[in-house]
């Protein structure tokens, strides 16, 4: 430990949805989502091609929400911008609610190590031209078909480190995750989904998705790593 991503590509897509949806999805884990603005919190979908990492090469997808640390106090009255405040003084947090991966090494670590909400799916990732796309598909179910749209370039190199969360086996535990990025494109909107039949995409659907995202980003090159979880 820690263990070391050193080259992965990363897209993803970040969407506001209903916060009273977004807490019905995620209540087994005892933690609150943030609410940027009145009754709206963020949840962001991922795809990443993991192509030279410690767990060795692999494809993910993630779905993830912003929360409140659970060290946070009360949150402040209700208000325009109170959820931004929020942020601010408690700080913020990665809950990761599915993390279907296609390789068991990997299903096997992020299950042990971090309580990673990780299962075996069929990923089609297609990232050899500036449109990104992920076809995911468990147990002979369509979940979504996600495209986006290539952005703007952006002169990041370095990804504050953040706190993901996960619950598994009546646990939390917190890993710290750090990222160094470049080559990155962003940009308002920017993502085409479709949903299929499985019961995820079900979620999705009563998060208020298919919908315009609130932004898309794509990484070409990704360096990260994970620490031991608390």
């Amino acid at each position: 430990m820690p263990v070391a991503v050193r080259d992965a590509t990363v897209c993803c897509a970040m969407y506001l949805v209903r916060a009273d949806a977004a807490r019905a999805v995620i209540a087994y884990s005892g933690l609150d989502v943030v609410e940027v603005f009145r009754g709206r919190a963020v949840c962001t979908l991922v795809f990443v091609d993991y192509r030279d990492s410690d767990l060795d090469a692999y494809h993910e997808f993630g779905m993830a929400f912003l929360i409140r640390p659970p060290q946070a106090g009360p949150p402040p009255h209700r208000g325009p911008l109170a959820g931004l405040r929020d942020l601010r003084r408690s700080g913020m947090g990665a809950f990761i609610h599915w993390l279907p991966v296609d390789q068991e090494f990997t299903l096997e670590a992020g299950q042990r190590i971090w309580g990673f909400p990780k299962e075996m799916a069929d990923l089609d990732l297609r990232l050899g031209s500036p449109y990104k796309r992920c076809i995911l598909r468990k147990d002979g179910r369509l979940v979504l078909d996600l495209l986006l749209r290539p952005g703007l370039p952006l002169p990041f190199g370095a990804a504050a480190p953040i706190d993901a969360y996960a619950h598994r086996d009546g646990a939390t535990r917190r890993t710290r995750w750090g990222m160094r990025v470049s080559r990155v494109r962003s940009r308002p909107g920017g993502a085409l989904i479709r949903l299929g039949n499985h019961p995820v995409a079900k979620e999705l659907s009563e998060l208020g998705l298919p919908k315009r995202a609130l932004f898309t980003s794509t990484i070409t090159r990704a360096t990260m790593t994970f620490a031991d979880p608390d």
